[in-house]
């Protein structure tokens, strides 16, 4: 396993030395991964034009498509969850943000802060989503007001000490007690943060 500064991924690609990036993964164009952020197996990131931010502590699942639109970056947030199978195409991506299993975000979606979208949601061109939202359909709309921002930021936090755990060849961390025990110290200090 490797930290992001070990691996060349090309001239226009900037990966902070304190990210992490699955050697399978793919990273083409203009395309940068922040402190803390995590690229996970079989991910693909092109931006031959505009750019793709990875914000930091943000981690990108396996299997996940990022691309740029036709006229827009993609430009996601912090401590935000891409989850497995995704598929973001110039979109802009709030803090705390969760997209759920399969889902898509089409160009020029925006979405707010401590949001869900639900797993195979569609969201069609354009979409604004508000802050606090919880996203679902095809097309994707808000369907509830909540503010998720524990549960994305912990579930992020899950995936940054994750990747730290697979850095040292260690694939079993969530099963542990050390964790389970720092899992609800965690989740406590987020609640004192954010609820």
């Amino acid at each position: 396993m490797e930290r992001g500064g070990d691996r060349d991924f090309g001239r226009d690609v900037t990966v902070d030395a304190a990210a992490f990036v699955h050697p399978t993964a793919q990273l083409y164009g203009k395309v940068s991964v922040a402190a803390g952020a995590s690229v996970w197996p079989n991910v693909v990131v092109r931006a031959e034009s505009h750019e793709v931010v990875v914000g930091a502590r943000t981690n990108v699942q396996d299997f996940v498509m990022i691309h740029i639109g036709g006229g827009t970056p993609t430009i996601i947030g912090e401590d935000c969850s891409i989850t497995h199978h995704c598929t973001l195409h110039g979109c802009r991506i709030g803090d705390r943000v969760l997209v759920g299993i399969g889902s898509t975000v089409m160009d020029g979606c925006e979405i707010g802060d401590n949001t869900i979208i639900a797993g195979h949601a569609f969201l069609k061109e354009g979409t604004v989503i508000p802050p606090n939202s919880i996203v679902m359909g095809a097309p994707g709309k808000a369907v509830k007001v909540r503010d998720n921002a524990v549960a994305n930021a912990f579930n992020a936090w899950m995936y940054l000490k994750n990747a730290e755990a697979f850095v040292r060849g260690e694939q079993r961390l969530w099963s542990t007690p050390q964790f389970k025990a720092a899992a609800r110290e965690e989740q406590a200090r987020l609640a004192a943060l954010y609820g």
